[in-house]
Parts: structure tokens; C-alpha cells; sequence
């Protein structure tokens, strides 16, 4: 076994054949981690998402959007049993070791070199224990170990007025302006509401942003939210909802659902929000508080989430 760091990897095996990843990241909730992964290729990545599905029992879920492929998995440990071709490749391993996430990745043929050299590679990758190259007909295997990591999720709605402005295009600004400052902005859904809401601008959508902070980073990036919506937006209605952790209650997405085909009251956000654990935030008013904490409930379902109901 070796150990590496992505430039150590990098300057070891400069061959035509390896392809880095672009990033790599990690997110823990308790018994739970999302690992998130940014591919060399776009749609060359589904099939090492078809594939580790299929050969990981640790995998309770996966997706790709574009080149990022997501990994919900269980901590734990199970034995690969690889077959060229209809389980190729997949997640031994998941390990949450102090600070650091460890997962153990192997794969035949091209994908070892991906479980090993490429992901290694990757930005947010601390070091790699490579245990086999792979290549050619070998297998490939390696632990990729990166920061532990957590999930936030803001729901964002109301920041626009009938003569001006756009909710998505705010909420994504803002993301932008958060990355800028040391936060990972992972995703954005718009989420479509009810569209017979007499209250509505137009659509009628709110918005989902997710991100990956370092422990103890969240009110951090909530406070900083706030401030660029109180300082930006156009709304005197404004108002975020904050969800932690990896799992969407079923009472949060139930609600979602309703938002979708009928109208919500404030007190019936506010009253959802209590029982499973989401702060509703006023930045200039409490009317945003339906549509933000109805984002939270479909940020993961996004064929769901843009749904029109009429």
C-alpha cells in the first residue's frame, strides 16, 4: 500500500489513460454519508453510477446530474464480489474516522483506474491509500480519504415584486456569492408552487440551495445568506428556511406536496417547521416562510419538484 496526495498522484502517473475527477466531497449525518462527485466526462459518468448501484450494498441511493454523480450510503463494510461487465465496480467501505472520511473504492479494468488514480486526483481529496493500480484486465483499489463535511439546505422565496426581479435568479447569485466565500454550492431546484395562489409575482416557484460546510460552519453561512438578501432583495416578504442533514422528513416533503396543489397558510409552514426541526427565517417579512420551506421538502426530487399541478 501507498500513500498519496492528489499532487503526489499526479506526478507519479502522468498517463494518457487516467482522466482526474474534478472534486470530490463528503457529507456526514449521523449514521449516513452523501459523497458527492464531479466526473471527468458528462454522460460517460451514468455508467459508473449504473454500476455501483449495482454492486454496492452500502449504496442506499444514487444520481447523476451532468457530470456530478451522488452516493447516499450507510457506514459500513462489505465485500465486493466484481464480474466484468454486471458488477464492475463499486464502495467497499465507508468510514467517518475523526475529521476524515474514508471510502474504499475498487473496480475492474478501466474502472479501477477511476476507483483509484482518477477520483485520487480530485479536488477536496486529502491523500489516498492505494492498494492495487488496476488497468488493462487488473482490478483497482483505493481508500480516498477527504473531509468530513455537512449538508445545509436553504429554501429561498419572495424576493422579487410584480414590476421586477427573479427568485431563481437571486437565490443562484447568492450561492455564487457564498461559494465565493468558502462555502461548497452544490446545487439549485425551482420548485414550482400552486399556480392558482392569488398572492403569486407570476410562476409562482421558490427555491432550493444546497451546500457542503465544515462542521460548525452553518450559522456562519446563514448569517451571510441573510445579509445578502436583506441587502438585495426587492421583496418586503422575503424569507429562508434552513434544513441540516442528508434525509428529508416525510412530514416536510408531505407538506411540499400540498404547497404544490392547494394554499398554505403562515401558521401551517410555521407550525410543519416546528415539528421536524427547520428554522424559518424573516429577512423582510414571513409570507416567504410557505414557498421556502416548501423548496426543502423536493430539493432532492427535482422531476417532482418543477411539476405543475392545475
Amino acid at each position: 500500500m501507498e500513500i498519496l496526495t492528489p499532487q503526489d498522484l499526479k506526478e507519479k502517473f502522468n498517463d494518457p489513460w487516467i482522466a482526474p475527477y474534478q472534486k470530490v466531497l463528503t457529507m456526514v449525518d449521523q449514521d449516513q454519508v452523501e459523497i458527492v462527485e464531479y466526473h471527468p466526462c458528462v454522460s460517460g459518468s451514468h455508467w459508473i453510477v449504473h454500476q455501483y448501484q449495482r454492486t454496492s450494498e452500502l449504496i442506499l441511493k444514487s444520481y447523476r446530474d451532468g457530470n456530478k454523480h451522488v452516493f447516499i450510503t450507510k457506514i459500513g463494510k462489505t465485500p465486493l464480489e466484481l464480474k466484468a461487465s454486471i458488477n464492475a465496480a463499486g464502495i467497499e467501505e465507508v468510514a467517518v474516522e475523526g475529521d476524515e472520511v474514508r471510502v474504499v473504492h475498487a473496480g475492474l479494468a478501466g474502472a479501477g483506474v477511476g476507483a483509484a488514480m482518477c477520483r485520487g486526483m480530485a479536488k477536496g481529496v486529502k491523500r489516498v491509500e492505494l492498494y492495487d493500480v488496476g488497468g488493462g484486465s487488473k482490478m483497482g483499489k483505493a481508500a480516498v480519504i477527504t473531509p468530513k463535511l455537512e449538508k445545509v439546505v436553504l429554501g429561498v422565496d419572495d424576493t422579487d415584486t410584480k414590476d421586477e426581479g427573479a427568485t431563481w435568479t437571486m437565490a443562484h447569485n447568492m450561492g455564487m456569492d457564498l461559494a465565493k466565500q468558502g462555502f461548497q454550492y452544490l446545487d439549485h431546484v425551482i420548485v414550482q408552487l400552486y399556480p392558482h395562489n392569488p398572492h403569486k409575482t407570476q410562476n409562482c416557484v421558490s427555491i432550493a440551495l444546497t451546500f457542503a460546510v465544515k462542521p460548525g460552519e452553518k450559522d456562519k453561512l446563514v448569517k451571510k445568506a441573510q445579509e445578502i438578501l436583506k441587502e438585495k432583495t426587492l421583496s418586503e416578504k422575503t424569507s429562508i428556511a434552513v434544513l441540516e442533514g442528508i434525509s428529508i422528513p416525510k412530514a416536510l416533503r408531505e407538506y411540499a406536496e400540498r404547497t404544490k396543489k392547494s394554499m398554505i397558510t403562515i401558521e401551517e409552514a410555521e407550525a410543519v417547521a416546528k415539528e421536524v426541526g427547520v428554522e424559518l427565517i424573516e429577512v423582510t417579512g414571513s409570507h416567504g416562510k410557505i414557498g421556502a420551506l416548501a423548496a426543502l421538502g423536493l430539493y432532492d426530487d427535482v422531476d417532482e419538484a418543477v411539476k405543475v399541478y392545475y
